[in-house]
């Protein structure tokens, strides 16, 4: 049997795993939250294990960022560090300069990004494939000589130093307590659950219609350059809180030179290594691609060349990504399809299982 992305045999050890996994979904869910939330207190948890862990996190939630334009919209771009950047100055400078406190910093670091993204897809709703990917990255170029130009405000090269960590309720998040930890979970999760909202709303259908053939989708009245502009405001949104999230992380520091070209290629390896359209695949692509330097750092120096050779092999041998395989599961019927099947005498065909659709 052909499915979209392979067929059954190739990816039978996962269709296997599935069923249970939906059925004892909960279960995992408590036992993967117990063990997130008890994380900073294991003996293996040193400071810099933290960090790495941090990272992980990060970028698995920049991954689902990115995910919204490439996986849900079919958009690419090799620009997000420019985001990214964006969203870190903004905080960063927020708190340094005009003494505001974390979380309106936060916000403002999402906002101006996603209005960045407003106005970089107007001028690219015409643009796609390669066209648009070079536009983004010509994005990218211009927010890192900015960054490093407006020295009045960015500092330059010097970047900007002291930058205060997040309080909560009075309590100073840091890497002794396990807050700036918890606060990148948080974060984390919280966009996982907003991007699977918008994957199942009106206009995540809207997102997928476009991705399959922006042609059928405007002929069947969908305002694709809406829906286009949409996903590039949403993605910079969330690029620009992790960006926002990564200057506290940073000890305090950050420059230019974290949010270069080879940042943007690292935000879209771990998105097409994962698995495109999902969210399980960016957290797998993120960890994968953030422990393999410490398992071998022996090849650091060739760290890039080995991710670009890795998106080679993977966009022609598994293009949907090591995760991103279709699943077999039944959608989930809403609450009044259910009810209209029911008084319909239809009660046997209301699957008892599923995915969200």
């Amino acid at each position: 049997m052909k499915k979209r992305f392979g067929t059954i045999k190739e990816n039978g050890f996962l269709y296997v795993f599935e069923p249970f996994v939906d059925a004892y979904k909960w279960v995992f869910i408590v036992i993967a939250g117990a063990l997130l939330i008890y994380a900073p207190n294991f003996r293996f948890m040193t400071p810099a294990n933290m960090r790495i862990a941090i990272m992980i996190i990060l970028y698995a939630m920049l991954g689902m960022g990115l995910n919204v334009l490439i996986g849900y919209t079919g958009q690419v771009s090799l620009g997000h560090a420019g985001f990214y950047g964006i969203g870190a100055y903004t905080c960063a400078l927020a708190m340094t300069k005009l003494g505001w406190s974390f979380w309106p910093s936060l916000l403002a670091a999402g906002g101006l990004a996603a209005l960045v993204g407003l106005l970089l897809g107007l001028p690219t709703l015409r643009l796609s494939g390669t066209y648009l990917s070079i536009v983004t990255l010509g994005f990218c170029e211009i927010v890192q000589m900015i960054l490093k130009q407006w020295e009045s405000v960015t500092n330059g090269n010097y970047g900007i130093r002291n930058i205060p960590k997040p309080i909560f309720f009075g309590m100073k998040l840091d890497m002794k307590n396990g807050g700036l930890f918890y606060l990148a979970l948080a974060m984390c999760v919280l966009t996982g659950l907003a991007c699977l909202a918008i994957k199942n709303s009106k206009a995540g259908r809207a997102f997928l219609a476009i991705k399959d053939d922006e042609l059928a989708a405007t002929m069947m009245g969908i305002r694709t350059s809406r829906y286009k502009i949409l996903a590039f405001v949403i993605s910079a949104f969330i690029t620009g809180l992790g960006g926002g999230i990564y200057c506290v992380v940073a000890n305090g520091f950050i420059e230019p030179g974290g949010f270069v070209f080879n940042t943007s290629i690292l935000i879209l390896s771990v998105v097409i290594v994962g698995g495109l359209g999902t969210i399980r695949g960016m957290v797998f692509g993120s960890a994968l691609l953030w422990l393999f330097p410490q398992v071998f750092r022996f090849l650091n120096e060739w760290r890039f060349v080995i991710y670009g050779v890795l998106l080679v092999l993977m966009m022609q041998f598994r293009p949907q990504g090591a995760l991103g395989w279709q699943s077999t599961l039944p959608y989930r019927l809403s609450g009044p399809t259910k009810k209209l099947m029911r008084e319909r005498g239809l009660e046997k065909y209301i699957p008892k299982s599923g995915r969200e659709a």
